[in-house]
C-alpha cells in the first residue's frame, strides 16, 4: 500500500480511538472538566503528563534543531529535561497540597489579591497562546505532507479534532486521550529510530548506535563532522553559542518548564500528594525514552540528508525530496545552472522561500528571493523527523506511523493548553471575580465557550506563525520563566513575599520579555534576528532572555515586598503548612 493509504488508515484508527475516549469520558461537572474528578491513577497520569509535555516541539522540532545545530541544539535537551525535574521535585507536590486547579488560582489565593489573579490570568493566556501556536503549526505541517492538503487547511482540521475531545471531556477526556496519544507518539518515534540505527550502525538501540561505527569502521559522529567540514559547516560536535547564552537558554527553558500552567495542572488530577510524586517520577521515565532518542535521530537524519542530496543531480534525487518540495518546506534554486544541488554552508534564501509556478531548466522550483550565497538548498528543520523514514527508505507503514505520532504529540499538548486558557477565563476570571454566584452548569458552559474561542485564535496563530515550531515554543518558556516561575517559587518558599511584590515582579518580567521578543523576533521595533555582536542585550538571544527577565522579576519582587507590609498571618501559616509533606486531601474546586 502507498504511504497515503497507510496514513489514512493509521491516522483514521488513532483519531477514532481519541474520539471514542472523548465520548466515553464526557465531563459532567466542573471538577471533572478541570481536574478529571481528581481520581486518575499515577500510571495513567504519568503517561498523560508525558504526552502533555512532549509537544510537537519535542516530537517534530527538537530533533530537527539538533540535526541542524548539532552541539548547540543540546540546550533544548538540557533545558526541557532539567526543567521537568525542577517541576517534579520543587513545585508539583507543594502546589498539589495547596489544592488549587490553576496557576492563577494559586497566585490569587497565595497573594490574597484579585489583582494578582488577573495578572496571572493575562500571563497564562500570553504563554499558552504563544505555545499553542507552535502546536497548531506542527499539525498543519503533518497534514499538509501526508494527507496532501494545504498547511492552512491542515491547521483547520487540527482545530476541529482538538475541539471535539477538549470540548466534550475537559480534563477528564483529555487525560485518557493523552494516555492513548502517548502510546502512539512513543511507538511512532522509536520504531523508525530502531530501523535506522540498525541500518546505519548494526546496533538496534539508537542511543548506542549514535556512538557506534558505520560500514567502513568510522565512528558515525566522526563521519558527520567530516561531512560538515567538507561543506563549510561548523563541526557537528562543536558549538558556536557563547557559554553565557547556552546557560541563559537552558535556565530559561528549565524555569519556564516549571512555570508552565498546562503541566502543573496535571498534578491536581490524582487523589493524593503521594500520587502526584509517583506520577511525576513515572512521567520523567516516559519522557526520557523520547529525549534520549532525539539526538540519535538528529544524527541519523543529518547524515542521510547530506549523503542523499549534496552534489546530486536533480533528476536523480529520490521521490521523498520532490514530495516535500511540493509542500514548500524544501526548496532548490540552481544558482550556478549545473543541474546539481549545491548544499554548502550559507542561506539559500533571504528568508522563507517564495515560489513561482514555473520550473527552471533542470526541473528546480524557482525561488524568488534567493540570495547570493553559494548554497542552493533550503530545508525547513521542522521536517527532519517526519522525512527521516522516507530518506532512509523505510517501509510505507513506518512513514505513516510517524505522521500519526506527530499528530498525537501536537494534539495532546494543544488540548492541554486550550484547557488552561478556558479554565483561566471560566474559573479564575468569571467564577472567582466577575460572577461568584455562577452555577456549576453555567461555569461549565463558560469553560466550553472559552475553549471554542481559544481554538479559533490558536488556529489563526497556526496559520500565521511567528517562526518555526520549536523557536515559538522556546519563547513561550521564556515568557513562563519571566512571569510565573518567580511568583510560584517565592510563594512557596518565602513567607514574607506579598501581593505588591508578586504583582510588580510579574508585570515587569513579562513586559520586558515581550518587548525583547517583539524587537528581535518580529522586527516591528528593532532588528529581526540580530546577532549578539550587534544588537542583543548582554549577548543574550531571545530564547535565553527569559533568564534575565526572570532575575529582574525576582529582584523587583523581593525589593518591593520588603518595602511594603507583610502578608496576613493566615497566609504565612498556609505557606508554612504546604511545606509539611503530609495530610493533603483532595483538590477543591472552590
Amino acid at each position: 500500500m502507498s504511504v497515503q493509504v497507510w496514513t489514512w488508515i493509521l491516522v483514521g484508527v488513532t483519531f477514532a480511538l481519541y474520539f471514542g475516549i472523548a465520548i466515553w469520558a464526557r465531563a459532567g461537572s466542573t471538577k471533572e472538566f478541570y481536574v478529571a474528578g481528581g481520581g486518575v491513577s499515577p500510571l495513567a497520569n504519568g503517561m498523560a503528563t508525558a504526552a502533555d509535555w512532549m509537544s510537537a516541539a519535542s516530537f517534530i522540532s527538537m530533533a530537527g534543531i539538533i540535526s541542524f545545530s548539532g552541539y548547540d541544539g543540546s540546550v533544548y535537551l538540557m533545558g526541557w529535561t532539567g526543567g521537568y525535574v525542577l517541576l517534579a521535585l520543587l513545585l508539583a507536590p507543594y502546589l498539589r497540597k495547596f489544592g488549587k486547579f490553576t496557576v492563577p488560582d494559586f497566585i490569587g489565593d497565595r497573594y490574597y489579591s484579585n489583582t494578582a489573579r488577573t495578572v496571572a490570568v493575562i500571563c497564562a493566556l500570553i504563554v499558552s497562546f504563544t505555545y499553542v501556536a507552535g502546536q497548531m503549526r506542527g499539525v498543519g505541517i503533518v497534514f499538509s505532507q501526508f494527507l496532501q492538503v494545504d498547511i492552512n487547511l491542515g491547521v483547520v482540521i487540527g482545530m476541529a479534532v482538538v475541539l471535539v475531545f477538549a470540548f466534550l471531556g475537559g480534563m477528564k477526556g483529555i487525560t485518557y486521550t493523552q494516555v492513548a496519544q502517548y502510546c502512539v507518539l512513543i511507538f511512532a518515534f522509536m520504531v523508525p529510530a530502531f530501523f535506522i540505527s540498525m541500518q546505519m550502525t548494526g546496533n538496534i538501540i539508537p542511543q548506542l548506535g549514535m556512538g557506534g561505527t558505520v560500514e567502513d569502521g568510522t565512528f558515525l559522529l566522526d563521519k558527520l563532522d567530516a561531512l560538515h567540514t567538507q561543506l563549510g559547516f561548523n563541526e557537528y560536535t562543536s558549538g558556536t553559542k557563547s557559554t553565557w547564552d547556552v546557560f541563559a537558554i537552558t535556565l530559561a527553558l528549565m524555569a519556564g518548564t516549571a512555570g508552565l500552567p498546562h503541566v502543573i495542572v496535571r498534578f491536581f488530577t490524582v487523589p493524593k500528594v503521594k500520587d502526584a510524586r509517583k506520577s511525576a517520577g513515572l512521567a520523567l521515565l516516559f519522557i526520557a525514552i523520547l529525549y534520549t532518542t532525539a539526538p540519535a535521530i538528529a544524527v541519523f537524519a543529518r547524515t542521510n540528508l547530506i549523503e542523499t542530496v549534496s552534489n546530486t543531480e536533480y533528476k536523480e534525487v529520490p521521490e521523498w525530496f520532490k514530495n516535500w518540495e511540493n509542500t514548500g518546506l524544501i526548496a532548490w534554486s540552481d544558482k550556478n545552472n549545473d543541474g546539481k544541488i549545491q548544499y554548502v554552508n550559507g542561506s539559500a534564501t533571504d528568508g522563507k522561500p517564495k515560489y513561482t509556478e514555473e520550473r527552471g531548466a533542470h526541473g528546480e522550483r524557482l525561488v524568488t528571493n534567493a540570495n547570493n550565497s553559494a548554497n542552493e538548498l533550503y530545508v525547513d528543520r521542522d521536517i527532519m523527523v517526519l522525512a527521516n523514514p522516507e530518506i532512509a527508505k523505510l517501509p510505507n507503514w513506518v512513514i505513516a506511523l510517524v505522521a500519526a505520532g506527530g499528530l498525537a504529540a501536537a494534539l495532546s499538548t494543544a488540548a492541554g493548553l486550550l484547557l488552561v486558557i478556558s479554565t483561566s477565563i471560566s474559573h479564575d476570571l468569571i467564577k472567582k471575580q466577575l460572577k461568584p454566584d455562577i452555577s456549576d452548569k453555567g461555569e461549565l458552559l463558560a469553560a466550553r465557550i472559552s475553549i471554542l474561542v481559544a481554538i479559533i485564535i490558536a488556529g489563526l496563530f497556526g496559520i500565521y506563525p511567528p517562526g518555526f515550531v520549536a523557536a515559538v515554543v522556546a519563547l513561550a518558556f521564556g515568557l513562563a520563566a519571566a512571569s510565573f516561575f518567580p511568583a510560584i517559587i517565592l510563594g512557596i518558599f518565602d513567607k514574607r513575599m506579598n501581593r505588591q511584590g508578586a504583582v510588580a515582579g510579574m508585570v515587569v518580567g513579562i513586559t520586558i520579555m515581550l518587548f525583547y521578543m517583539i524587537r528581535y523576533k518580529t522586527g516591528l521595533i528593532g532588528v529581526m534576528d540580530a546577532k549578539p555582536s550587534s544588537e542583543w542585550w548582554f549577548g543574550t538571544s531571545p530564547e535565553g532572555f527569559g533568564t534575565i527577565a526572570m532575575i529582574v522579576n525576582v529582584v523587583i519582587s523581593v525589593v518591593v515586598s520588603r518595602m511594603t507590609p507583610a502578608p496576613p498571618e493566615n497566609v504565612q501559616d498556609i505557606v508554612e503548612n504546604i511545606r509539611i509533606p503530609s495530610g493533603a486531601g483532595e483538590a477543591s474546586s472552590h
